[in-house]
C-alpha cells in the first residue's frame, strides 16, 4: 500500500494535539490548550488519572471531522518517559505499557502517547507506535557527571521535535544533520536545550526533573540548600515538593498562569484572559513582564552553556515549541545569543508530521521497528 491512514497523538503539559493523515495529506489538526484550572483536579495524582478525559478528546476528534475508527492503519502517540533507548519507532509493547502506567522514569502526560495510540489501535485492530521518546540517550560520558556519582545527570528531553527541526535546519544550512553543530532550545511547558553534534545530542539538560532554565510550569535548576531547607522544614509534603518542581513552578508560581499567551496578551495590552489564572490585584503588568524576561534570561545562559559544550564552534542556534511564537520571550532570547551564531525559529516544530512519518516507517518497513 502507498498510502497509509495514520491517526497522530500528542498529549503534553499544556495542551494536546491530534492530527489525522492520509498519505501524506493532513486531513485535520486540533490543538487543546489547558490553564492551571482546567487541570487543577489532576495536579496531585498520577498522570494516567488523565487518561479518559484525553481519550475523549481524541475521540470526539474524530468524531467532529467524520473520521471512522475503521479507517485507521496506525496509530502513533508521542514517546513517553521511558528506560534511556536509542532513537526510531518502536511498536507499543506490554513491557513498554507496563513501564508508561508505572512512570518508571518520570510522570508526565507524554506517558499517554503509547497508551492511548495502544487503546484507540485496538478499538480497529491498527497497528500501534511510538518514535523517538523524550528518554533518547545520546549523551557523552563527561555529561552524565552531576558532582553526585549516586544522583547523576540523564537523558530526559524533547527528543522528536529537537531531532526533526534539528534536520530542518541542516536542509536551511545545506548540511548533513550529522555535520551539523547545532544548539536546540524546545520551549513549551517545559524547557529543554540541546547541544547536537555528528547526528547526536551529545548533552542537554533533564527539564522534566529540575534541571536547566525555569520555565512556563517548572521550577528549573533552584538553589539546592534552599531547596533541602524547604523538604525538611515540614511546611511541605512530598507530593507538595514535586508540584514545586513541575507543575506548579516556574511562572505559574510567579504570575498565577502558564499561559504564556495570555501572559504576553495582559503584558502588551492590559487585556485578562478569562480564566487563565492572571489577577492584576496580585500581579502587574510591570511585575508580569519582569517575570517573563527572567525565563528568557535563564533560557538564554543555558544555550550559551551548550556553546562551551560545543567548543564555541555552533552553525546555528535553533528555536522552536510553542515559546518559539512568544512576542516578548524570543527577541529577549536572540538580543542575548544572537552573538554565538546565527538564530533559525521553527515555531511549534512539527512533531505531528515527524509522528506520522515514523507511522509511515513502521508500516512500510515492518524490519525498521524496535523492539522495547
Amino acid at each position: 500500500m502507498s498510502e497509509y491512514n495514520i491517526l497522530v497523538i500528542n498529549p503534553g503539559s499544556t495542551s494536546d494535539e491530534v492530527s489525522f493523515f492520509r498519505g501524506e495529506k493532513l486531513v485535520f489538526h486540533k490543538i487543546v490548550r489547558y490553564s492551571p484550572e482546567d487541570l487543577k483536579a489532576y495536579e496531585f495524582k498520577k498522570v494516567t488519572s488523565q487518561y479518559k478525559f484525553r481519550k475523549g478528546l481524541v475521540l470526539d476528534a474524530l468524531k467532529e471531522h467524520k473520521v471512522e475508527l475503521s479507517e485507521l492503519h496506525a496509530v502513533i502517540g508521542r514517546g513517553g518517559v521511558l528506560r534511556p533507548i536509542e532513537g526510531g519507532v518502536y511498536a507499543v509493547s506490554d513491557n513498554m505499557l507496563k513501564d508508561l502506567k508505572e512512570g518508571v522514569m518520570g510522570d508526565h502526560p507524554s506517558n499517554l502517547g503509547g497508551i492511548l495510540a495502544h487503546n484507540i489501535a485496538g478499538m480497529c485492530g491498527a497497528a500501534a507506535f511510538i518514535a523517538d521518546p523524550v528518554t533518547v540517550d545520546e549523551m557523552e560520558p563527561l555529561a552524565r557527571y552531576s558532582g553526585m556519582p549516586e544522583n547523576p545527570r540523564i537523558s530526559i528531553f524533547h527528543a522528536l521535535n529537537q531531532k526533526r527541526v534539528a534536520r530542518h535546519a541542516a536542509r536551511q544550512l545545506g548540511k548533513p544533520y550529522a555535520d551539523c553543530r547545532l544548539i536546540v532550545m524546545h520551549g513549551g511547558g517545559g524547557v529543554s536545550v540541546g547541544a547536537h553534534a555528528g547526528g547526536r545530542v551529545v548533552d542537554v539538560n533533564n527539564g522534566l526533573e529540575g534541571d536547566g532554565p525555569f520555565t512556563p510550569q517548572r521550577s528549573g535548576g533552584v538553589p539546592a540548600s534552599g531547596l533541602i531547607k524547604m523538604c525538611f522544614s515540614g511546611k511541605y509534603t512530598l507530593a507538595d515538593m514535586k508540584l514545586k518542581l513541575k507543575g506548579r513552578g516556574g511562572l505559574v508560581a510567579y504570575t498565577g498562569t502558564s499561559d504564556c499567551l495570555a501572559l504576553e496578551k495582559y503584558i502588551l495590552t492590559g487585556e485578562v484572559k478569562p480564566n487563565s489564572g492572571l489577577d492584576p490585584a496580585k500581579i502587574s503588568r510591570e511585575k508580569a513582564k519582569e517575570a517573563v524576561l527572567a525565563m528568557a534570561y535563564q533560557i538564554s545562559k543555558e544555550i550559551a552553556a551548550m556553546a562551551s559544550v560545543l567548543e564555541g564552534k555552533v552553525d546555528a542556534i535553533v528555536l522552536t515549541g510553542g515559546l518559539a511564537y512568544d512576542q516578548i520571550v524570543i527577541p529577549e532570547i536572540k538580543r542575548r545569543v544572537g552573538w554565538i551564531a546565527p538564530v533559525l525559529s521553527y515555531p511549534g516544530g512539527d512533531e505531528m508530521s515527524a509522528l506520522r512519518a515514523a507511522a509511515q516507517t513502521g508500516l512500510k518497513r515492518p524490519a525498521a521497528v524496535k523492539v522495547y
